[in-house]
């Protein structure tokens, strides 16, 4: 059995920031991840959203915000874009993210183990002994489990919810990529013909003014494809404009009741989604203005899930603490993404705004009944409307942070995690430059 001071499950986005802030002062860090590379859905075509707060503030900084610049100086990624909809807009390149990301964790002497699965952990009654993955085994003294599932936390004992109250999981999504788009011609059409090319929640003078921007919406144009025959599974077009001229990242599929826990859903949901590709692409190229010459290029690695497990912790973070703004005395991260919830039973969303900026409490971050364990990532410790919030990829590296600081924290003082002190915690944080509001 490999031995280490702390190990973390999931190579994505939290995964990736819980160890380098846990590797930080030298401390044996290993990290495995399931696919054969790191990333996790910064890898899918997807956006960074929520670096900036609904006042246009930064409110994630620190490793997260030093994962971007890293990106940016070899110009794989955008600076960070308000955006009407989704509060900021931060663009990356897919590719690159893998190879930044291994680089950055190879620098801070975090062990990285690919194509390695959780199958199983051993308990030593209320904390685990040890993690099985394959056929090896690593004890850690604190593990943090950034699945995104809660594999972890699940194996290990912790209860755990699905869904709304009816089980009800978020549609999940397969994105993809078109190249060869006029995208000056779809901006000036939006921003020329606001009436034709109506637009969700972002006005015209947006488009006028960025280059670089996502659309939600053309719903009368939907409506004349659907009308020619064309089946279109969702009732908004999503696309996103690429970092490169001419490229844009479709997030149209949608496929509801697929469970991010089971492998035969998840099968069965990139199948499907798979599918309804082509529909999607015949709409683009005959009804999108800038389309008529695009042509497919890119599926992403992987089905984009938003939402599975989520653990029963400390505290549950509700609906009501987004909404409410609420500050927390043990506040660990600041988010500001609305509850963007893909309704789980037809092909619509909800959005909900604080009109500022929410706390997160560690207590999130503690599951019930394991003392050694962290978890970050979607799979804290919310209600299934507060999940729709938290779940953005910048809110989700801030967790990863504040989780990787309190292991490396508890390690170095032989305590379990639920026992460091809130205070220091924090000052590490900001130390670290973290932004906490105070």
């Amino acid at each position: 059995m490999a031995e280490k001071d702390i190990l973390v499950v999931g190579g994505g986005p939290s995964g990736i920031i819980a160890a380098l802030a846990a590797a930080e002062d030298g401390l044996s860090v290993a990290l495995i991840e399931k696919r054969g590379f790191v990333g996790g859905n910064l890898t899918i075509g997807l956006p960074v959203l929520g670096f900036l707060s609904q006042k246009g503030k930064p409110i994630i900084a620190g490793l997260p915000q030093k994962l971007i610049d890293r990106l940016r100086a070899t110009g794989a990624a955008s600076d960070h874009q308000a955006c009407p909809l989704h509060v900021s807009l931060t663009l990356i390149d897919p590719e690159a993210v893998k190879t930044v990301a291994l680089e950055m964790l190879a620098e801070s002497g975090v062990e990285v183990m690919l194509n390695s699965v959780c199958d199983g952990v051993v308990m030593d009654g209320d904390r685990i002994g040890g993690i099985v993955t394959g056929n090896k085994a690593i004890s850690a003294k604190v593990i943090i489990d950034c699945t995104g599932d809660g594999d972890v936390a699940f194996r290990a004992g912790v209860p755990c919810e699905k869904g709304d109250a009816h089980g009800g999981m978020q549609p999940a999504t397969l994105m993809f990529r078109m190249d060869g788009v006029d995208t000056e011609k779809l901006r000036q059409s939006i921003c020329s013909g606001p009436e034709t090319y109506d637009v969700d929640y972002i006005p015209p003078d947006y488009f006028c003014r960025n280059r670089r921007f996502i659309v939600v919406g053309l719903r009368k144009l939907m409506r004349k494809a659907q009308e020619a025959g064309l089946s279109i599974p969702t009732e908004r077009t999503i696309l996103i404009t690429g970092l490169r001229d001419g490229e844009v990242w479709v997030n149209m599929t949608r496929v509801k009741g697929v469970d991010g826990t089971d492998p035969q859903s998840v099968s069965a949901g990139e199948t499907k989604a798979t599918e309804q590709i082509e529909g999607i692409r015949r709409y683009l190229i005959g009804f999108v203005p800038g389309f008529e010459r695009a042509y497919l290029a890119e599926t992403a690695p992987f089905l984009g899930i938003r939402e599975s497990r989520r653990i029963v912790g400390r505290y549950v973070m509700t609906r009501d603490d987004i909404l409410g703004c609420r500050r927390f005395d043990d506040a660990v991260a600041v988010g500001s993404y609305p509850i963007d919830l893909h309704r789980p039973n037809d092909d619509g969303c909800t959005l909900e705004w604080c009109g500022d900026c929410y706390d997160i409490p560690y207590r999130t971050l503690l599951p019930q009944g394991v003392e050694n364990l962290l978890v970050a990532g979607r799979c804290i410790s919310t209600t299934h409307e507060a999940m729709a919030a938290i779940r953005v990829m910048s809110t989700c590296m801030a967790m990863g942070e504040a989780a990787g600081r309190a292991a490396k924290m508890a390690v170095g003082e032989g305590i379990s995690p639920s026992d460091i002190d809130m205070r220091k915690l924090r000052e590490d944080l900001i130390a670290g430059g973290a932004f906490l509001r105070t």
